[in-house]
């Protein structure tokens, strides 16, 4: 492992352009569960109960929606960065990060002081409010001060449609400037990390391989196996809030 480590410093040292694709490993280092793993919120609820059509037609989903995205807000609100979320701050700092394409909705890449027009949040972010109607935007405690206060099912003050938290739901579109400026991204670095994502959501995971096919090299750093590991030049398993910050200073240290 201290081998590849050493490689993995020496790829960043080299590296003119580097991005980072970083997904739920990443955040369950700072104590945020996977939606997807045992004990996450796909556990305790049906996410057929919240495909975005259900979300748009009926009240009652919007009441069981907010109830579970509240339940889940509180971890994120509170949870702080990683080591691994460090790093990639001080990899901006090395000059070398040119995005961090996140599959993450929970701001912790910015609480690291990661630069916030380099973040792209491909799945959107939990600390924002959206109106489906007007397009209005509301910081999210406010939102939840109303729900708090009795407010259920809050509407839109400006014109009364329906809120929803600035997320991706299933059968929800994507944010098309986001897919843009995240391909973009991998069609023009040299090195991409691929951290803590399992690469199995789509057209997120399509980023990395974009960036494979465009002639990048790819490191993947995740505890588990990955559909494109057999495209890598480099893969480490382990958690990421331990491999990477090592990486990383030791690419500093050689830079």
């Amino acid at each position: 492992m201290d081998e590849k480590v050493q490689r993995a410093a020496e790829r960043i040292r080299a590296a003119e352009r580097v991005l980072a694709f970083t997904g739920a490993g990443l955040s369950t280092e700072s104590g945020i569960p996977d939606f997807r793993s045992p004990g996450g919120i796909w556990d305790r609820y049906d996410p057929s109960d919240f495909e975005f059509d259900k979300i748009v037609r009926s009240k009652q989903a919007r009441r069981k929606y907010w109830e579970m995205s509240t339940a889940f807000y509180g971890t994120m609100r509170d949870a702080e960065p990683n080591p691994a979320h460090l790093a990639l701050k001080a990899l901006e700092d090395m000059g070398k990060l040119t995005a961090i394409v996140t599959q993450n909705i929970d701001n912790l890449h910015q609480k690291a002081g990661s630069d916030p027009e380099r973040v792209i949040e491909i799945h959107g972010t939990a600390f924002r409010v959206s109106c489906l109607g007007c397009g209005a935007s509301f910081e999210r405690d406010e939102i939840e001060d109303r729900l708090a206060a009795g407010d259920d099912v809050p509407a839109c003050g400006a014109c009364g449609g329906i809120l929803k938290p600035a997320t991706i739901s299933f059968g929800q579109a994507m944010p098309e400037a986001a897919l843009a400026a995240s391909f973009s991204h991998a069609r023009g670095c040299d090195l991409c990390l691929v951290l803590g994502s399992s690469l199995v959501v789509y057209p997120a995971a399509a980023v990395p391989m974009e960036a494979a096919r465009s002639g990048a090299e790819i490191l993947i750093i995740n505890r588990d196996p990955t559909p494109l590991d057999s495209h890598a030049g480099l893969v480490l398993r382990g958690p990421v809030g331990v491999v990477l910050p090592d990486i990383v200073r030791r690419a500093a240290k050689v830079s």
